[in-house]
């Protein structure tokens, strides 16, 4: 396919007026998340008739749409490379109020391999969750594929500095207080890429969507970092693309500590500069995390 255009990223937070009130109640400008509605659509060929089905409607921060929409795709194991997609666009027109591109379609390309009944579980997802609109426990239980053995590798010290390290990326947080964050990793503990918005999964969504036209297998090699909790469709993403280990600031959920288990995956939760918890990937001397700044 060609290159996923881009273009300036919007404002990711407004400004509103409040009234505070503390030992006296004042009014000031203060800072919100911009949140809105983003459809994502899906265009296909069937018998030489292209087709198009709406099959996600998300609420997310405005920015990196395109990515998001991509990275969703990759997530559900609908697209697996990049030969399978034609175009990534915006189509209609921006909203009339405040001009954002709240549509995108994927494009597949004809010899794309793609069973349009799989649509049948079309996706709503919401800002707070990202399966909560899927019919069925079948629909979330996406196949992933399988990926050669990760070496990876990280020091407890080393994976101890991430959120500090996270926090002073996040300028855009920051401001708002309303934003989640995905960061890609790698071995020595630096933060290569991050992605902000106001859902967990579009967060994750956007960074993974990132590295679509670039070589894939380099996330094999690194960490996934995640400022919140790690429910079961980030850690599913997370294995649909090989990344080796998902390290979260808050818990993980059962299902994810179930996955993260079958698919032989590192989970890390609660992550601190003190210390974390490791709820899969510790066992029979594979773990993907090594002494460094303590007991082994």
């Amino acid at each position: 396919m060609s290159s996923i255009p881009t273009t300036d990223a919007p404002k990711s937070s407004s400004r509103v007026p409040i009234k505070r009130y503390g030992e006296s109640a004042h009014r000031i400008d203060d800072f919100v998340t911009v949140e809105e509605p983003l459809e994502i659509r899906l265009a296909w060929y069937e018998s030489r008739t292209q087709l198009e089905k709406t099959i996600s409607v998300t609420m997310r921060t405005p920015g990196h749409e395109l990515d998001l929409a991509v990275g969703f795709l990759l997530g559900e194991g609908v697209i697996r490379s990049d030969s399978d997609v034609e175009a990534v666009e915006y189509c209609g027109p921006p909203s009339p109020d405040k001009q954002y591109q709240n549509v995108v379609r994927v494009r597949l390309s004809p010899d794309a391999e793609f069973e349009s009944g799989s649509l049948d579980r079309h996706f709503y997802t919401s800002s707070s969750c990202g399966v909560c609109g899927k019919t069925s426990l079948e629909a979330v239980n996406v196949s992933v594929p399988e990926h050669p053995t990760a070496s990876f590798q990280i020091a407890r010290d080393t994976l101890q500095q991430l959120p500090a390290q996270l926090r002073e990326i996040q300028t855009d947080f920051r401001t708002t207080g309303g934003l989640h964050a995905a960061a890609a990793f790698d071995r020595d503990g630096a933060i290569v890429r991050v992605r902000e918005d106001v859902g967990r999964h579009n967060a994750v969504d956007k960074l993974i969507g990132s590295y679509f036209q670039e070589d894939r297998t380099q996330l094999r090699a690194m960490g996934l970092l995640l400022s919140g909790r790690a429910g079961f469709e980030l850690v599913q993403k997370a294995a649909v693309l090989g990344i080796p280990l998902v390290a979260a600031i808050g818990p993980p959920s059962s299902l994810a500590v179930e996955l993260a288990i079958e698919q032989g995956m590192s989970l890390v939760g609660f992550l601190k500069p003190k210390g974390f918890n490791v709820y899969s990937g510790f066992g029979n001397g594979a773990s993907n995390i090594v002494a460094g700044g303590g007991d082994s």
